[in-house]
């Protein structure tokens, strides 16, 4: 088997998505759905979460868009069947994924300097970050710089280092945010990965 590359704080991953069906989606779970982040003094403002897929058996909501580091099964959410795209764009990623959530930020929010220890590939977790609906007053920074995270795009970030986000924007800043552990399959993925040239992109 290949070795693995060292992989960089961010990364740009191959996987593209369509924007108009992901915002389509957005759209028929926007009214009532939200819920805000239960880790109150990381942010001011508001940060909220949908659910699509989290620990198997929870029934509430607050319960399913919690990512529980000790579980090891996940289901999809009954917010995810109602979406018609959403689940083609999980079908993409070739490995197990254990939480899905949707997470928005309004405008005149921010996420505040933090760490989210052991949320990296180097200590068995991925988090990757798929754009849904984002403006060009979100300053999202990771280790001091600024990303350029563009509606359609994939990333992993190690977000086991320092990271924060500010909007200064007029519209919501959503994301699509996908934790995996690692496992055969990813580690397969990441070997084809051309770290260079997508760090590049």
């Amino acid at each position: 088997m290949s070795s693995l590359p060292t992989l960089p704080d961010r990364l740009l991953l191959p996987l593209r998505f369509d924007v108009a069906r992901m915002q389509a989606d957005l759209a028929v779970l926007e009214a009532g759905e939200w819920m805000q982040h239960f880790v109150k003094q990381n942010f001011d403002g508001d940060w909220s979460i949908i659910p699509l897929r989290g620990p198997a058996g929870a029934t509430h909501p607050v319960m399913m868009m919690y990512s529980d580091p000790t579980c090891t099964e996940f289901a999809d959410t009954p917010f995810l069947s109602r979406c018609s795209y959403f689940p083609e764009a999980l079908a993409a990623f070739p490995f197990p994924l254990d939480c899905v959530r949707l997470m928005k930020l309004t405008p005149g929010s921010i996420i505040k300097e933090h760490c989210d220890h052991d949320l990296a590939f180097e200590s068995g977790a991925v988090r990757i970050h798929v754009p849904v609906t984002t403006n060009p007053g979100v300053d999202f920074r990771l280790n001091g710089t600024r990303l350029d995270l563009r509606e359609g795009t994939s990333w992993y970030l190690r977000l086991s280092d320092r990271h924060s986000v500010e909007n200064h924007g007029a519209t919501d800043r959503v994301h699509l945010v996908i934790d995996a552990r690692r496992s055969p399959e990813l580690d397969a993925w990441i070997a084809t990965l051309d770290v260079e040239t997508e760090v590049a992109a």
